[in-house]
């Protein structure tokens, strides 16, 4: 079950670094950046089918979604300069404490 949750967490990363590479092609007009968000988009995917082999699909979903959302989100304010207000780091802060229940109530 450790396993599982670790695939999740890794496919969750995966999909956080799709979301950067798409952020840098540009609407698909760079190549690269285009290849790189289809190649994270497809490991992110074959990682969370791993993790569903033991997971129940609701919470693994919800926490691998949970975990892309937040984590785009952070490295949006960290790294684009896009919005830190209060009400926004609350909501993000909402995700990450929903995830935490998850994993809590499901082991």
């Amino acid at each position: 079950m450790i396993a599982a949750w670790g695939l999740l967490l890794s496919a969750a990363l995966v999909d956080i670094a799709m979301a950067i590479a798409l952020k840098h092609a540009e609407g698909w007009t760079r190549l690269w950046p285009s290849l790189a968000g289809l190649a994270f988009a497809n490991g992110a995917i074959v990682l969370l089918t791993m993790a569903l082999r033991q997971l129940p699909v609701g919470t693994a979903f919800a926490v691998f979604t949970g975990i892309g959302a937040a984590g785009a989100a952070a490295v949006g304010i960290l790294y684009y300069g896009e919005s830190a207000s209060p009400l926004r780091l609350i909501l993000i802060a909402t995700i990450v404490v929903a995830i935490a229940g998850l994993k809590l109530t499901n082991g």
